[in-house]
């Protein structure tokens, strides 16, 4: 009983992406396809989340918190400002978890998690990439930011895009290598700016693989 419910609601799901999203069976099944980190945080932080809580206010939250974060390392409250970045990097995370566990996939968290992903890194990069490790890579790690959407929504004349497993390892990337370059900025450990540099370069890697081979967002 328990299993033909939960297969309705996955073809619930695959209907609204098949019409809004205008993409084919297969994409939708990965779209849609809970990972091995779904499971862990469904088993982990999703248990502490009340039944209330939906995907799209989470990415909401994030979108939120990103002139706070600004602000914050603008002004060099690079504590407070890595804290918060962290909350907003990790809901990242939850919000696509609990979207795909409990079958709350929607358009518009299609549409805004991405973009909420991309302000996020692009405006901290401005920020502190450009102060600490160069102009030139911020910058990079921006206008890839800007050719992936502006890419997408041509080659799909406007239609929603998901992204797909080369583009989240981008993101992952970005956020590695943000987060280890704050720890540089709040601890002072030299060593962590070298590695926070790679980290970004190979996210760039991956941002051109994502462009060019896999056409993701």
């Amino acid at each position: 009983m328990h299993e033909q419910h939960h297969k309705e609601q996955q073809k619930g799901v695959f209907t609204l992406l098949d019409r809004f999203l205008d993409v084919p069976e297969a994409k939708v099944t990965y779209l849609t396809r809970e990972t091995p980190i779904d499971r862990l945080m469904a088993r982990t932080f999703l248990r502490l989340m009340p039944i209330s809580v939906t995907p799209n206010q989470i990415t909401k939250f994030r979108l939120l918190t990103i002139p706070f974060i600004a602000i914050l390392l603008g002004l060099d409250f690079y504590i407070a400002g890595t804290i918060l970045f962290l909350f907003s990097a990790f809901s990242d995370a939850l919000d696509g978890a609990l979207a795909r566990t409990r079958r709350k996939i929607t358009t518009w968290g299609t549409l805004y998690d991405p973009i909420a992903d991309k302000l996020l890194i692009g405006t901290v990069s401005v920020i502190i990439v450009s102060k600490y490790i160069g102009t030139w890579l911020a910058l990079g790690i921006v206008f890839i930011e800007i050719l992936l959407i502006s890419s997408a929504y041509f080659r799909y004349k406007g239609r929603i895009v998901p992204a797909k497993t080369m583009g989240k390892t981008k993101m992952i990337l970005q956020c590695l290598g943000i987060i280890v370059l704050l720890s540089y900025i709040v601890f002072s450990v030299p060593v962590l700016l070298t590695v926070a540099t790679y980290i970004l370069y190979l996210a760039i890697v991956f941002g051109l693989l994502s462009l060019f081979v896999f056409r993701s967002i």
